[in-house]
């Protein structure tokens, strides 16, 4: 529903996003104060009853100042009619609050398609797991996107599941790009091809192309995926690494804000927008954000994570070591964390317990992968040209998938004016 509501008419709409929202699921919370936190002037509530192949929907539409419902209604449908159903009730909440529908919205809503109860519970199940950002629960999201297919090959937003989760095992570190990127877009022009107009499959394949630095055309259609689907706040983020790659930090910062703001309590976002304002040098900014994110989502790793760069730029060295541990803790020992770590030890010039750390991830065991940037980012940290530059090398040969930050990312300073340095940015595809 939220995302049916946000694709309504952004321009007369502005809806808070579900991590956020749902963090005041059981809340005894009055509507007011709900409102207030999250800056909205409706909150829509609702109950859902489920037996069997039917399902009972109750929303009620009420207005934050005075806690007035100004519309009610129940619906019961079967289960296959679930998003039918959600448009029904799109358009309605539409009329109350006198939101003029868009051409395309109407056209998209009076098209909604039938999909299986099962199919549709595995691709949101799917979701939640990938919103984790761990490898184990990545790969599961998987699974269960190719289950919503099993019986359904005409779902879309399965394809694009699929072709998310495979660009954010090569971002993460947990898998070689090349490889990886071929089947997420093998996956996103699948979901294309059945719905020109679906803005996550829009987003997905923009953002493979992102990382495969296949420049041509790319910040149209992350404008493209937007205008699509408004409600899918990462896609924001994905443009603002474009935009800060392209050397345009100010409107990198500004279109990932609108994301967060839009979902101000998710922990993924807080620490996208932490991850830009790094590498925008608005250090203070980042901890800010970061600060914020680690007090709402305690459990998730990534805000720690981001928060040991800032620490390592700022020379709070024993801060980063604590920030990366806890990473490494939440993120079952990740490689990217473990890489973190190393890097903090790096930087603080302990090289004893930097270097069993290395040496691990340069010699991982089993068929676990390790990404060259994260090692050539740990060589950079202790001032070893040469290592830095063997493991870039590396990392542009497999095609690395955060080498796109390679232009913004403090820890290459001051190697910028070397010769290698500057070719390895023009093979990538900026002209200096």
């Amino acid at each position: 529903m939220i995302t049916q509501l946000a694709r309504l008419n952004p321009e007369q709409l502005s809806v808070i996003a579900r991590t956020s929202s749902m963090r005041y699921k059981g809340s005894s919370k009055r509507i007011r104060e709900i409102a207030a936190e999250l800056g909205a002037n409706y909150v829509l509530e609702g109950s859902v009853r489920r037996s069997g192949e039917r399902v009972r929907i109750t929303a009620q539409l009420i207005r934050a100042k005075d806690e007035t419902h100004v519309w009610a209604e129940t619906y019961e449908r079967g289960l296959t009619d679930i998003l039918k159903l959600q448009a029904e009730v799109s358009q309605a909440i539409a009329r109350e609050a006198k939101v003029r529908l868009t051409p395309r919205e109407e056209r998209r809503l009076a098209q909604t398609s039938q999909v299986a109860a099962a199919a549709y519970e595995a691709y949101l199940r799917g979701r939640y797991l990938w919103n984790q950002r761990t490898e184990e629960s990545m790969r599961n999201s998987i699974a269960l996107f190719e289950q919503a297919l099993a019986g359904n090959p005409g779902f879309g937003m399965a394809y694009a599941g699929i072709a998310d989760a495979y660009v954010m095992l090569a971002c993460r570190g947990m898998a070689p790009a090349k490889a990886t990127f071929r089947k997420a877009k093998m996956a996103a022009r699948k979901a294309l091809d059945l719905d020109p107009e679906l803005g996550e499959a829009m987003g997905s394949l923009a953002h493979v192309r992102l990382h495969d630095w296949d420049w041509e055309g790319l910040e149209k259609d992350f404008q493209r995926a937007i205008e699509l689907n408004p409600a899918n706040g990462i896609v924001y983020y994905w443009y603002g690494e474009l935009l800060m790659s392209l050397g345009r930090p100010d409107e990198a910062i500004a279109v990932t804000q609108k994301a967060y703001l839009a979902d101000p309590l998710s922990p993924v976002l807080a620490s996208s927008l932490g991850m830009i304002l790094y590498l925008a040098r608005n250090f203070g900014e980042a901890m800010d954000v970061l600060k914020r994110a680690q007090q709402i989502a305690p459990e998730h790793f990534l805000p720690h994570f981001r928060m040991g760069f800032v620490c390592v730029q700022l020379w709070e060295y024993d801060k980063a070591i604590a920030e990366f541990e806890q990473a490494v803790w939440l993120s079952n020992r990740s490689t990217e964390t473990q890489a973190g770590l190393a890097l903090a030890y790096s930087a603080a010039r302990n090289t004893a317990l930097a270097q069993p750390i290395v040496d691990a991830l340069e010699n991982p065991a089993g068929d676990r992968y390790v990404l060259p940037y994260n090692l050539a980012r740990i060589y950079a940290a202790a001032g070893h040209t040469m290592k830095t530059f063997e493991w870039l090398e590396k990392a542009y040969d497999q095609a690395s998938a955060d080498l796109i930050e390679l232009n913004s990312e403090p820890l290459f300073d001051t190697f910028r004016n070397e010769p290698q340095f500057i070719d390895l940015m023009r093979r990538i595809g900026w002209n200096l």
